[in-house]
């Protein structure tokens, strides 16, 4: 994905990353480059853990000075409980907010109105979701106890894709989830109203 030989070293990891991520990042490359960068962050985060943890392609296996340090013990990856495929397309910071055992059952692409880059996941537990563009508070969460309302509001003559409307109880203000698909819309407002009812 990233265009690296497997002997890469951690600055040839990182600059292909950011060139890459210069370059297809949905702001410059358009709203259809967002899964490809889903696949560029997916593949640079891989290669860091694997670096950092000193596997195969790591800097303990290319040291070359006698024997590799030792290992330390085995530390299961954050969500190690879930599926391959979903811990791959889940961010570091969101597959670090989860609670042990939380199930991801849905995840999309989105924006809301202070984040262009935004990373929804629908738990079995909350809304989860990681403002990628923002510098502080990028993790946020809504539990579905907490949820008082959800409206969609499909796309229309001033819109051009949908929107999830979220509110928490006793809140006056709506969380907006922007540019959402009308049967990807319709499916996260149909899973948050049937686990937000009590």
């Amino acid at each position: 994905m990233l265009g690296l030989d497997p002997d890469a070293s951690p600055e040839e990891v990182h600059r292909a990353y950011r060139a890459l991520a210069k370059r297809f990042h949905p702001d410059r490359a358009g709203v259809d480059a967002g899964e490809l960068m889903i696949s560029i962050n997916a593949a640079y985060d891989l290669l860091r853990e694997r670096l950092e943890e000193g596997l195969p392609g790591g800097p303990a296996s290319r040291n070359g000075a006698g024997a590799p340090p030792p290992a330390p013990p085995p530390v299961a990856p954050a969500g190690a409980w879930l599926a391959p495929n979903v811990r791959r397309v889940l961010a570091r910071e969101l597959l670090a907010a989860l609670e042990p055992g939380e199930q991801v059952d849905d995840v999309v692409l989105t924006s809301t109105g202070d984040s262009h880059d935004v990373q929804l996941a629908l738990t079995d537990r909350r809304l989860l979701w990681l403002r990628d563009d923002a510098i502080m508070g990028r993790v946020r969460s809504l539990r579905y106890r907490d949820v008082e309302a959800v409206e969609q509001r499909a796309a229309g003559r001033f819109r051009r894709s949908g929107q999830l409307r979220v509110r928490a109880a006793g809140g006056t203000r709506w969380q907006r989830f922007f540019e959402l698909q009308p049967e990807v819309l319709a499916r996260l407002a149909a899973r948050i109203a049937a686990r937000a009812q009590p």
